[in-house]
């Protein structure tokens, strides 16, 4: 499951950076394209987002994580980067 958990943190990281950049970069220039790629990826990071949550939660019990460490993992994925932090630190 830790293995899933680290492929789910990479990708959440990812559909984060995509909807930033579709927010901050391509909305300002090409609104029509803007529109069109806002729902699929707000609902595909939206999914990942529940999925990284529902996965940290489950392996705060079967890993035995401390307070601060699983607080540091779910702060993360608010975080742009973030996740790619915990992927690299505390997730080998």
């Amino acid at each position: 499951m830790l293995r899933f958990f680290k492929i789910i943190a990479i990708l959440e990281g990812i559909s984060y950076l995509l909807l930033f950049a579709n927010m901050l970069i391509i909305k300002p220039n090409y609104i029509d394209v803007y529109k069109q790629l806002l729902y699929p990826i707000g609902m595909s990071h939206g999914v990942l987002f529940i999925g990284y949550i529902f996965l940290a939660i489950m392996l705060k019990a079967s890993i035995k994580w401390d307070f601060k460490t699983f607080g540091i993992i779910i702060i993360a994925s608010l975080i742009p980067f973030g996740t790619f932090y915990v992927e690299k630190k505390y997730l080998n």
